[in-house]
């Protein structure tokens, strides 16, 4: 049985995808037309569909960290993706390399056109920068938050465990169980939260770096990915079942 934050989520996600699609469409047009017009008119076209594309992605995470700070655990076993999807996961969310991975592939297949192909040394250091940046970064956040959730009440909680074994009250043991469990929940929506904020940094810094033209392609190129991963993964969860 599904949990009211899962099933809100669930609800969101559907819409959230199905809208991304349209979005890609969006993105599509902006680039195959490109050329075509000439002037500010056209680069205000192609910001536009930048910036509804990553506020897209900004509300995402807005109505995510808002239901998970009712249910947290839902996130981390998540009803709405397949396992394909979750397999590709990393701490509720696409792993950070896939980003960065993405660009490379763009730009050595020469898939969609020709902009990312043509990234200049400079861009590809700065992007080389922002993986090395950004792995350190995930790193010491990690380890900071995850240490985090091991708190003195886990600790306090086991020698409880033991003094019970030899006699004591179970009640304060309960008390202290819920104490800590609550330590635990909080732990893992700052890991959560700490993941999340390093996925929107990456996003951004990409973003900075490329033209707006190669925004426009890499998001698409974003959109794709995640479309595909879950028309797959929809497609071997009914072969399966």
């Amino acid at each position: 049985m599904k949990t009211k934050v899962e099933e809100r989520f669930f609800e969101f996600f559907e819409k959230w995808m199905c809208q991304l699609d349209e979005y890609l469409q969006h993105l599509r047009r902006a680039s195959e037309v490109y050329g075509a017009k000439t002037g500010c008119e056209h680069e205000q076209e192609l910001q536009a569909s930048v910036s509804k594309v990553t506020q897209h992605y900004k509300d995402y995470y807005t109505i995510k960290w808002a239901l998970a700070y009712e249910d947290v655990l839902a996130f981390f076993c998540p009803i709405w993706i397949s396992p394909l999807e979750n397999a590709y996961s990393w701490v509720t969310r696409w792993k950070l390399s896939a980003v960065l991975k993405l660009v490379n592939s763009i730009r050595t297949n020469d898939v969609l056109s020709s902009s990312l192909v043509e990234l200049t040394q400079e861009q590809m250091r700065k992007i080389e920068m922002l993986r090395v940046k950004i792995r350190l970064e995930e790193e010491r956040e990690m380890e900071r938050q995850q240490v985090a959730v091991v708190d003195t009440k886990m600790m306090e909680l086991v020698r409880s465990v033991v003094r019970v074994k030899n006699g004591e009250e179970v009640r304060q043991v309960e008390g202290l169980v819920q104490v800590a469990l609550k330590g635990v929940m909080v732990g893992l929506e700052k890991v959560m939260k700490v993941a999340d904020c390093v996925r929107l940094r990456t996003l951004k810094g990409v973003l900075d770096v490329l033209s707006l033209l190669q925004c426009v392609e890499f998001l698409a190129g974003i959109c794709i990915l995640q479309i595909l991963l879950r028309q797959w993964g929809k497609k071997r969860v009914c072969t399966i079942n």
